[in-house]
């Protein structure tokens, strides 16, 4: 009941998620979400980005998708059809690329565009929650594949197709994250991309691409994106400067064909993404992006191989782990039967947030004995003490398992 006594909970429309709780702020020890580290934010040179921004467009900004019309910033675009040629072997236009806020509004705009209550959709067995949870939103059944170290089995992808088929049941996408996958931070082989795309063909199901974490590998070779093997129109593709650049700047983009593209324009209903931000980014990227890039890379690699250290010295053979190349999370494993939702208000009162699997599995009882950390906020001090925590609350919350 509110302050002035009227009930809102008999107005709210039907099907809703769970209300959020008030927000608790952030924790010392947070390895939620994927945030940046703030020594990491380039301020000095936002500052200088955003005044150049101004002084020469600033005056855009009294007339609507005046930076580049509805597909957003031109500059920004421009510079990612290099970018993805150069790093991601991506070939396309500026008409083939949409600015949006974030690569969450890149999700709900391709699911508003394809999906309909009903529609079946392929994830990874263990994927992004955001994904799962705004798929389940539009009511669609989800499938998830098993996953080993090198990504999506493939094998079970193409099984899972042809059991479908058998079934009546064409599914709307096959949605994966080749790269980083998140939150297994597995990289799928080329040789896999390549048969992928070769079943997504065969089956005319298209696959809905996530590379948000592409940009931070930081050891052994870069695979090419699927969308760069694709000369079909099989692959949408998305990416982020979430991770690369900062959360905080809200920006993600899509890759898709002009065709797909003007029908995403029509359910983008913000009437443009924000322009000072994609302005500044713009100029920003296109004269600083590569050395950003290396430093951004080089503190997480340090900041994963304390966090492995940390849990091997605390926890031991008790948890198993895939150790990433790349990202900014990692997965860990713990003894079947182990509930790892069981401890998280325990560690909370301990100033520690973590994920519990089971909000990143298609089922939720194959995720429960996982959890997902984040390292990119952390300092490594933070990492290890926060790990300290993590194993007091386990050995204190579940016992000897």
């Amino acid at each position: 009941m509110s302050p002035k006594g009227l009930d809102y909970s008999q107005l709210y429309a039907k099907d809703l998620p769970p209300a959020a709780g008030p927000w608790e702020g952030l924790y010392p020890y947070n390895f939620v979400t994927g945030h940046g580290s703030p020594e990491l934010i380039p301020v000095e040179g936002f500052i200088e980005s955003v005044t150049n921004a101004l002084k020469k467009n600033g005056r855009d900004l009294a007339v609507y998708y005046s930076d580049g019309g509805p597909l957003g910033n031109l500059a920004l675009r421009e510079f990612l059809v290099k970018k993805l040629k150069k790093h991601r072997g991506i070939d396309v236009t500026v008409d083939e690329v949409m600015i949006c806020s974030g690569s969450t509004q890149c999700i709900l705009l391709i699911n508003d565009t394809l999906l309909e209550p009903g529609d079946t959709v392929i994830t990874e067995q263990f994927t992004y929650s955001g994904a799962l949870n705004n798929a389940r939103r539009k009511k669609a059944n989800v499938v998830g594949v098993p996953l080993d170290d090198d990504g999506m089995r493939v094998d079970l992808l193409e099984s899972t197709l042809a059991d479908l088929k058998a079934k009546g049941v064409k599914p709307k996408y096959i949605y994966t994250i080749p790269t980083c996958q998140n939150p297994t931070a597995t990289n799928l082989p080329m040789d896999r991309r390549r048969e992928m795309l070769r079943v997504s063909m065969e089956y005319g199901v298209p696959i809905f691409e996530d590379e948000c974490y592409a940009d931070l590998i930081f050891e052994g070779e870069w695979e090419a994106s699927i969308r760069s093997l694709d000369t079909t129109n099989h692959v949408l593709h998305i990416g982020s400067f979430s991770k690369s650049l900062a959360p905080g700047v809200r920006l993600g983009y899509i890759v898709a064909p002009q065709d797909v593209m003007n029908q995403m324009v029509v359910s983008k209903v913000d009437v443009g993404t924000n322009m000072v931000t994609p302005m500044m980014v713009a100029d920003f990227l296109e004269n600083n992006y590569e050395e950003h890039i290396e430093t951004v890379r080089d503190m997480l690699h340090r900041k994963r191989d304390v966090l492995i250290a940390a849990m091997k010295e605390r926890f031991g053979p008790k948890v198993d782990f895939y150790e990433p190349r790349g990202g900014m999370l990692m997965w860990f494993k713990f003894p079947e039967g182990v509930d790892t939702s069981v401890p998280l208000d325990a560690a909370k009162k301990e100033g520690l947030i973590y994920n519990p699997g089971a909000d990143w599995a298609v089922d939720p009882a194959k995720g429960s004995n996982y959890i997902r950390i984040c390292y990119g906020l952390p300092t490594e001090d933070q990492i290890r003490e926060g790990v300290e925590v993590l194993a007091k609350v386990f050995n204190q919350e579940l016992g000897d398992f």
